[in-house]
């Protein structure tokens, strides 16, 4: 979670929370992002909202979002938006060989979205040619109030191909953005996905990633720019839930100064939940038995997987029970093996742990 209503600089403030999220959520009764419908992909306009009944078969997805509360308040949501490539007109259906940018939506509220016009970043731009840039995390530089950093993945090729996890910056809350040079993280052989970082001070930083094949791992940094991988792994898919992936959590800081993580895990290739680990220090994970959130009934928007997931606090309510929502990547496994259509849902929490 980022809270910069908490701290407009880097610190762990903005990862707190006055209550536990718990493990209670009620889902909402329609997507907060659609993807363009089939006769738009050739050329869908970022800001443009389709209807929900247009006809959609997977060939566009939108995916990996991650909420930034702004300081002067609302939110911004960024999001993964796949198309087809030239020549491989499956799109999403075949994420192998699609392409994929970073959009943004605003919202005064968290819960009623309005996607933004212009793309916050392209694969050309971020250094992926004509295939992805994806699951990006914003957070503030350190040592620069003004300033916002994003991580990303940069994916060149299909997902066999060394990818890395790079960075841009932005000067107006993340509207515009700039790549910096350098990769953030790359080891040879290897697969870096969703990056999320949590403050460990004004200047350090941990960065939770997952490592294909491995599960969730982390590495750190003085200074945001050059990460050290850490040895061990944070959460290891070994669980009845996470079997096959563990990836892309969501950190927030209890009251108690212990930690809070939801994360994404796949139990088959065809089933992902959301799912829960807590720890006091960061580096040593317990999971929790059940599911936060799992795929819904036949013919729902998430009816396969419940995945990738981003929390924050909604406004008002009183400091004994704030409200929390949370935004995460749906598939409804309308295509062939259960594959489908991906939008962005969301939930809200109903009760503390």
């Amino acid at each position: 979670m980022i809270d910069l209503t908490k701290s407009p600089v880097a610190s762990p403030l903005v990862h707190d929370v006055p209550v536990d999220p718990g493990m209670s959520w009620v889902k909402d009764a329609r997507p907060a992002i659609e993807p363009p419908p089939d006769e738009a992909v050739a050329d869908p306009r970022p800001e443009a909202r389709w209807p929900a009944k247009a006809v959609r078969t997977g060939v566009s997805g939108v995916v990996s979002p991650r909420v930034v509360r702004l300081r002067q308040g609302g939110y911004r949501l960024f999001y993964t938006q796949i198309l087809p490539r030239p020549d491989f007109p499956d799109g999403a259906n075949d994420y192998e060989n699609s392409t994929a940018r970073i959009l943004s939506a605003a919202s005064i509220d968290g819960e009623t979205w309005t996607p933004e016009p212009g793309v916050r970043l392209s694969p050309q731009q971020g250094g992926a040619g004509d295939w992805r840039v994806a699951s990006s995390e914003v957070v503030p530089v350190a040592g620069d109030s003004s300033r916002l950093r994003m991580y990303y993945e940069a994916c060149p090729g299909t997902q066999s191909q060394q990818n890395s996890i790079r960075s841009a910056v932005s000067d107006d809350e993340g509207l515009t953005w700039s790549v910096e040079p350098g990769t953030r993280l790359q080891v040879e052989g290897e697969n870096f996905m969703a990056a999320r970082i949590v403050f460990l001070d004004e200047r350090r930083s941990r960065l939770y990633c997952c490592q294909r094949g491995v599960g969730i791992v982390s590495a750190v940094s003085d200074d945001g720019l050059v990460f050290r991988q850490e040895p061990g792994v944070r959460i290891a898919q070994d669980g009845p839930f996470d079997r096959v992936a563990a990836f892309a959590c969501d950190i927030v800081r209890l009251p108690s100064g212990a930690y809070a993580m939801y994360y994404a895990g796949y139990a088959a290739a065809n089933r992902a939940y959301i799912l829960r680990a807590d720890s006091e220090d960061g580096l040593s994970w317990r999971k929790a038995e059940r599911p936060v959130v799992s795929p819904g009934p036949a013919g729902a928007w998430d009816a396969v997987k419940s995945s990738e997931v981003s929390l924050f606090r909604l406004p008002g309510g009183d400091a004994g029970s704030p409200r929390f929502r949370m935004v995460y990547e749906a598939c409804d496994g309308t295509a062939k093996g259960e594959r489908g259509v991906w939008r962005i849902a969301g939930a809200t929490s109903a009760g503390v742990v």
